[in-house]
């Protein structure tokens, strides 16, 4: 029996609580929980009466292959894992004004001209400031139906038809409301129940949904958990707003490969695709500059080349500082525990500051090497070798590991013109053990990271390499 009751809801994580607390124990965010109140059923069992029993099948059996949805972005294309798959829901999530509704706008527009049926309905914005913002990007000529609606039911009437749109993209899910809910849009009931029937539209009629997410001050997609599970995909739209160029990246996708990116260029005339991102990343490198070392990193399935940046300075103060852009400050913490007590690099009362130039983040440990390499060019004043790109990873004893797909590593790097890698040792980490790579790089294989030192002009003593 229907009764009315009140939940406390987290609005950043979902979690339920009896009362309302001034802080979530769910995830930790405070002043996120509010009070939803309205007619519940609280149901005692579910038994199979009234059920249809589900039919079940073989792995054998042949899989639906249904081609995918070209959107003529070779980038997009590229982080959905080779198209849109009908059928499929996306959520796509970035920071205010970073130029998430641009990138779909340009998207739906190359979709329509190339034959496919794409609804874009908007929930932030008016038709007309659609069609200015269209205007203005050149794309006014393209066969794109616009809306603007945030009533769900509405939607659904107008997608949930036969012969209805192939694509459809929804911005911003935080806007949309079902009105058999009481609480306001943007909540997490809200959240959830619109994400669901949309979604569900988009199984049952073969539509690609994209949704367009908010993202908290943290740069996680606002609203409940949930709904990133509930998508087939989570792509990222990062960048900084002075800064012209975008990064969009997959963190979750059932038809194709995680970590997938794709790089863009803010221009007057929208977004244009950066076609050769590792030349975008080391512009501006100088073989002639102590503390930079170029990093031969794999993004998804890319190869791609960037240039870290270390710089060591002696400091008056107790505690040296650590400050640390575009990588993991505790991965930087233990490469100069490392660096102190294997190699006798004392580090103690000097700030360090790294950067991965570009606007990059890494997260892969193979740049534990390039790191190393670039804070002991920075503590000894003297630049790596002209042409030089360093990958490897950095185990606590001082050895240096194997990292894989070293082959496509060495192959950009020597498509750029570099001339000498500093790698691992070749034989570990690799498929085919113990073989070379086929590359005219003059290769020198580093297997204890104090050998790195070798390559420089000082040979480090224990104790006294601080004053070098």
């Amino acid at each position: 029996m229907a009764r009315a009751t009140s939940n406390f809801t987290c609005q950043s994580c979902g979690a339920v609580h009896r009362k309302w607390s001034g802080k979530c124990d769910g995830c930790g965010e405070w002043n996120s929980i509010v009070e939803e109140s309205g007619e519940i059923n609280v149901p005692k069992g579910v038994t199979k009466a009234g059920g249809k029993a589900v039919a079940f099948t073989s792995l054998d059996g042949a899989p639906d292959e249904r081609s995918r949805r070209m959107t003529g972005m070779a980038e997009l294309d590229r982080v959905c894992g080779g198209g849109m798959v009908p059928g499929s829901a996306l959520l796509v999530g970035g920071d205010p004004g970073i130029g998430k509704s641009t990138l779909l706008l340009q998207a739906a527009a190359m979709l329509a001209k190339s034959g496919a049926s794409v609804a874009y309905i908007s929930g932030e914005e008016a038709v007309d400031q659609i069609r200015l913002r269209a205007a203005r990007l050149g794309l006014a000529d393209a066969p794109v139906d616009l809306a603007s609606a945030t009533n769900v039911r509405d939607i659904l009437a107008a997608l949930d038809t036969a012969g209805g749109a192939d694509v459809a993209i929804i911005d911003s899910i935080q806007t949309m409301y079902a009105d058999n809910l009481d609480s306001a849009p943007g909540t997490v009931a809200q959240v959830r129940t619109c994400a669901q029937e949309l979604i569900r539209v988009a199984k049952r009629r073969g539509v690609t949904m994209i949704l367009v997410g908010h993202v908290t001050k943290e740069g996680a997609i606002a609203g409940p958990r949930v709904l990133e599970h509930m998508v087939d995909a989570v792509l990222y739209f990062e960048g900084e707003r002075a800064n012209q160029y975008r990064l969009l990246r997959a963190v979750k996708n059932r038809f194709g490969a995680t970590d997938e990116i794709g790089v863009f260029e803010m221009t007057d005339a929208g977004l244009a695709e950066v076609e050769n991102p590792s030349e975008l990343f080391i512009a501006g490198h100088s073989d002639t500059t102590s503390g930079s070392a170029v990093f031969a990193g794999i993004e998804g399935t890319r190869p791609l080349l960037v240039e870290i940046q270390a710089l060591v300075a002696p400091t008056a103060l107790g505690t040296p500082r650590r400050a640390v852009v575009g990588w993991d400050s505790s991965r930087l913490a233990m490469i100069i525990a490392v660096l102190q007590t294997r190699c006798g690099m004392n580090l103690g009362s000097h700030d360090v500051y790294l950067n991965v130039a570009g606007g990059l983040r890494v997260g892969e440990p193979a740049a534990d090497l390039a790191v190393a390499a670039a804070l002991v060019s920075a503590h000894l004043e003297q630049p790596l070798p002209p042409r030089t790109v360093v990958f490897g990873e950095i185990g606590l004893g001082g050895e240096v590991r194997g990292v894989g797909q070293a082959d496509a590593r060495m192959r950009e790097a020597e498509k750029l013109g570099f001339e000498r890698a500093w790698t691992p040792p070749l034989g570990t980490g690799r498929k085919q053990s113990g073989k070379k790579a086929q590359t005219s790089l003059n290769v020198g294989e580093i297997a204890k990271l104090r050998d790195l030192f070798d390559r420089f002009d000082a040979t480090p003593q224990r104790g006294n390499l601080a004053t070098v």
